[in-house]
Formats: C-alpha cells, structure tokens, sequence
C-alpha cells in the first residue's frame, strides 16, 4: 500500500512514520513545506526504507497513492494563538488539497487528522455519541478558532459520501518523541523528570486519554485495512487518566517531585477541558479498534523510552 503523509514534520506524524517502517509493509511518501527540516531520525528511517521526502509542489495526480493521511494542523498550543485566523485557510488548503486528488482518483482513501476540539468549548462531562458541537457563535474567541477549523472540514468531508474520507479526532497524545519545548503538561513533566527540578501543577484538576503511537498506528492500519466509509471516530484509549493520579504514578515510578501552587499563567489555545475524553466508540464498531494501553501505561512506557533512548 503506498501512503501520502502530508504534514510528515508533526510530532503525531513522525511517530506514525517511524510505526510504519517497524511494522508494516506499507510505502509513505513524505510531503512538507520544508524537506530540510524533517529531524535527523525520520529522515534516517526515511533513506532506510526509500520513503521519498517532498515539498507540496510535487503533490500531484500523477502520483498513485492507495491513501492520503492529513497531519497538517497545529499541535504546539502556544503556536495556535500565534496562528490566529490563519488556521482557517491552512487547514482548507491543505484539506482541498487531498480532496481535488480524491476527485481524479475516486478509489483513494482519505484520512483526516481532526480534534476533539471540534466539539468547541463544552467539556463539563466526557463526549459521548450524543454530545453536540457547541461554540459561542455570538461571542466567538480566538481559543475557538482551532476547533471551528477542524469543524469545518468535517463538516465539507460529510458534503462527499461518495468519497472514502475518515476523520480521525485525536484528543490528547503523547510519545516519546514529545517536544519538551512545547507547552503541553507532558512536556512540563518531561522537563522536570530531565532536570529533576520539582513541577509546579495547579489545584485543579482534569481528565485526559493520552493515546500512543502503539495505539494510533492500530487504528490507522485497521481503517486502511477496511471496507471504504464516509465517517468520523473519536480516539481512545482502555481508560482515561486524571491529573493527581498520573502525577502520583509518575511519583512512583519515575520519581517525579511536584508541589501544588496558586492560579499558573498557561497557554490554553482551544479553551478549558476539565474532562477531555470521549466515551464514543464508533471505531471499535466501524474497525474493530481495541486499545491496547490505558493513558497512565502509555504515558509511562513512553517516559521510558524518553529517559532510556538506547534500550
């Protein structure tokens, strides 16, 4: 099967590729706006496995591809905002970009990374098959805009049933690959592990499922392996994880050193999520998806890939 990535220098992206080439015959081409700036490692794995490293101009219907993964987005929060309306037309360029080849080659598959963040801004309860998209249309932020975005595309995707288009709404993910610069709690965590500093963590509290690259290159694989479909499934994992019970497991098994303190300026690009989880699971119906981790497992799997590289 060959595969396009486009959006090959994203964190979820990188993962997936390095996934591919350990376990899968498949063939990715690799598509970015900068070939110069895929890290050394994806690009090691590329030459290895002849996994061609190209910029958009090359994306064209001359290429035969059996699908087209979409990774282009934000992942860093801190450059959503900087960003700001921005997000709009990126994601719809590049989204029309996969769509005008479906047109030319109606037998190609479509997968499109979305977000939970398309559900907008109510995350009082975890999601369910009956949970409805909410922003605030009359008071509309910058923090909705990612959301909307994404949105969006869903919404001209579901417009094709005759195309074979997946969207894949990805809540919150981490591997060992996770940028420590960036201001994600896993990344904090990361630093102080790294430097053995203590962590300051607000009181608040929040749930989250933290899906794997293990996990995400499962659900990948069993919708390129399935029947064509024109829909949408939430990521998750065997059970969630909630803030004071991953810092105690991290505690216990890594020694990680936190205090609680007051009110902390953070970056929060798509809005407050005390439970941002999904309890809808259409992918396990549609593909037959059945994680293998819980977001605490994972988490420190993957912890321990970042502190043991070599092993």
């Amino acid at each position: 099967m060959k595969i396009a990535l486009l959006g090959a220098t994203s964190h979820i992206a990188k993962d997936l590729v390095a996934s591919i080439a350990e376990h899968t015959a498949y063939h990715c081409s690799l598509f970015m706006r900068e070939p110069g700036r895929l890290d050394a490692g994806i690009q090691a794995i590329a030459e290895q496995k002849s996994f061609p490293v190209l910029d958009y101009a090359s994306f064209d219907c001359t290429l035969h591809f059996d699908a087209i993964i979409n990774f282009v987005g934000v992942g860093d929060p801190a450059r959503a905002i900087q960003m700001g309306e921005a997000i709009f037309s990126i994601t719809e360029q590049y989204d029309k970009l996969a769509l005008s080849y479906l047109e030319q080659k109606p037998d190609c598959k479509y997968i499109y990374l979305s977000s939970g963040a398309a559900y907008g801004s109510n995350f009082e309860a975890p999601i369910t098959e009956a949970s409805k998209s909410a922003f605030a249309i009359n008071a509309s932020q910058p923090q909705d805009w990612y959301g909307t975005a994404k949105l969006l595309a869903e919404c001209r995707h579901r417009t094709l049933p005759g195309s074979a288009i997946v969207d894949v709404r990805v809540f919150s993910y981490f591997s060992h690959r996770q940028a420590t610069g960036a201001r994600f709690f896993l990344s904090d965590i990361l630093r102080a592990l790294q430097s053995g500093t203590v962590l300051e963590v607000s009181p608040d509290d929040m749930i989250r499922d933290y899906l794997v690259p293990a996990d995400f290159l499962q659900l990948i694989d069993k919708i390129l392996q399935a029947p064509a479909v024109n829909d949408v499934v939430d990521c998750y994992t065997l059970a969630p994880v909630n803030k004071f019970d991953l810092l105690s497991a991290l505690h216990d098994e890594f020694g990680l050193k936190y205090t609680i303190v007051g009110d902390q300026a953070k970056v929060n690009a798509t809005g407050p999520k005390a439970n941002y989880y999904s309890l809808n699971r259409k992918a396990e119906r549609l593909f037959d998806y059945a994680p293998g981790n819980t977001s605490s497992s994972g988490i420190v799997s993957e912890i321990k890939r970042y502190l043991n590289p070599i092993q």
